[in-house]
């Protein structure tokens, strides 16, 4: 029994496989579920349909829709100040400075960002049908800087580097400190892009449709695609986790089935 038949390296690599695929079939499941109750949420365009739908229910309300459309500013739409004839409803712009410093205890020059500055813009704005050419009907946005979820597009990007001059020097020099870069960038929700809201959505006097947080304590989502393209990317996500808990699983199983292999014929041989 000195010599052990079965590597070490073989049970951690069996183990650890099949512990990721375990892992990875517990955020299947998981991402399953989140599926199933995105497909339980109903999806409206902004026609005739939804305020038909919206003056028949009770209180006039929807507790929780998905509605698609594109973006149109209720009004005038924001200007991008560094992208010509690039307009939206909502703009952040973010400018920060990025300096070294030095450290007498490590002698190496450390990075900090200094003077951070953003500004946030927004108009109010609808969603209205895809390819509709009468725009009567729309829905409202309500504060959608309260929203949840990534649907800002940068538009802009840029990195300036500090210029090596005499003040720069004298500067480090100094202070033992000196100026790196300046990055600025700007994001926007553009005018036409698609949208999709998650919230409640209400009828106000009768015309207005209007989607807003919703008061049960769901969450308020914006989404920057369409409604199909968002449920594919969780489809996706689902599949993935299940390939790879499927593969971890075949993989950990081969590696404890040879081993067990392997032992039981280095015991028959032992016993011959």
């Amino acid at each position: 029994m000195a010599d052990f038949p079965i590597s070490p390296l073989v049970l951690i690599g069996a183990g650890s496989s099949l512990a990721f695929s375990r892992l990875f079939y517990h955020l299947y499941q998981e991402k399953k579920t989140e599926l199933k109750k995105l497909k339980e949420i109903p999806v409206f365009k902004p026609d005739q349909h939804l305020l038909r739908v919206l003056r028949a229910s009770p209180h006039k309300r929807l507790q929780y829709v998905a509605v698609e459309g594109l973006v149109q500013a209720d009004g005038e739409p924001l200007a991008s100040q560094f992208v010509p004839r690039c307009f939206g409803v909502i703009q952040k712009i973010t400018v920060e400075e990025q300096w070294k410093y030095w450290n007498s205890f490590t002698n190496t020059w450390n990075s900090q960002t200094k003077n951070r500055k953003e500004s946030n813009n927004s108009v109010p704005f609808s969603l209205v049908s895809p390819g509709a050419y009468v725009t009567d009907f729309s829905v409202k946005i309500q504060n959608p800087l309260e929203a949840s979820g990534s649907f800002l597009d940068r538009v802009h990007y840029k990195v300036r580097r500090a210029e090596d001059g005499l003040k720069n020097m004298l500067l480090q020099s100094l202070s033992g400190e000196k100026p790196v870069a300046m990055e600025e960038s700007e994001e926007m929700l553009r005018s036409g892009s698609p949208l999709t809201g998650f919230g409640e959505l209400v009828l106000e006097g009768g015309q207005v449709m209007r989607l807003q947080a919703p008061r049960d304590g769901r969450k308020y989502i914006l989404v920057p695609s369409d409604h199909g393209s968002f449920m594919d990317r969780h489809e996706r996500s689902a599949s993935m986790w299940k390939t790879l808990s499927a593969a971890t699983g075949i993989t950990g199983a081969s590696l404890l089935a040879g081993a067990i292999y392997g032992l039981a014929r280095n015991r028959d041989d032992g016993s011959k």
